[in-house]
Parts: C-alpha cells; structure tokens; sequence
C-alpha cells in the first residue's frame, strides 16, 4: 500500500506541475496565436485554466495529506510541505479570488467585449494579477520537481 501512495504522490507532482506547464505555457499562447477571435480564445484558455485549478486543488491535497501521513509532525519542518502549501493558496487565490473579478467584468461589459469596453484597463491589471499568481505557482511547482528529484538522489 505504501508502494502506491508513494506512486500516487509522484503521479500527483507530476499531473499538477506538468498541467501549469502545459496549459498556462503552450496551450493558451497557442489559442492566442491559433484563433481569429480572441474573446473565443480567452474562453477557452479560462475554461483551461478552471480544470487546472480543480486538478491542482485535488492533487495539492492528496500532497499535503501524504507528507503529513509519512511525516506526521515533522511535516512542518518539510520545505516540500511549505511549497505545495503555497501552490494551493495560489490556487484558491486565483481561482475563487481573482477569476471572479475577472467573470464580473466581463459580465459587466456587456454586450460589448471586455477588451472594447471602459472596464479594460481593470481587466487588464487584474489578469496581470492572475498572470502572477499562475506563474509564481508554476516556478514554486518547477521547484518541487526539483526539490523530490535531490530527494531521490540522496
């Protein structure tokens, strides 16, 4: 049983990690670049970014709950606990934070386009916001990779 949590807690870095990198890095500019119109674009790239945060959300617990089990205590003092901590507060930050804000301006705007509208400067700075939080995240995920690789080779 230990040989498959520990399994499911790679395939949990793994999943996580490699989804941030490859939707908010490949994936979105690519939908950018692909489709004429934007504002199709931004929809899909959102609905993108709203699975990663579940998966994230999911596999940030099944992280946190496996290194206190293996742990316990000590868990506290676990640099791996601290980082996968603060991916899922970037993940509840942006995701029930931020994207809100974003969806109600949108909204707000109606029926022209965010971009086209008076609320495009504030949409702008809060999906720099959002672009923030996604890539601290992502360099803090790109760190736990690293973090468990130096693990193994110990």
């Amino acid at each position: 049983m230990r040989k498959l949590a520990s399994a499911l807690y790679s395939i949990a870095v793994a999943a996580w990690v490699g989804g941030l990198l490859a939707i908010g890095f490949i994936a979105a500019p690519v939908l950018f670049t692909q489709l004429a119109d934007r504002s199709v674009a931004g929809n899909l790239a959102g609905a993108m970014f709203t699975v990663t945060a579940w998966v994230g959300l999911g596999c940030g617990a099944y992280l946190i709950l496996f290194v206190l089990f293996v742990k316990g205590w000590r868990a506290l003092q676990s640099g791996v606990f601290w980082i996968v901590l603060l991916m899922v507060g970037l993940t509840v930050a942006g995701h029930f934070g931020v994207q809100p804000i974003l969806a109600q301006l949108q909204a707000d705007a109606l029926p022209r386009r965010v971009m086209e509208s008076a609320l495009r400067d504030r949409f702008t700075t809060w999906h720099g916001v959002s672009s923030a939080l996604y890539l601290v995240q992502t360099l803090l995920g790109i760190w736990l990779v690293i973090v468990q690789e130096r693990g193994r080779a110990r």
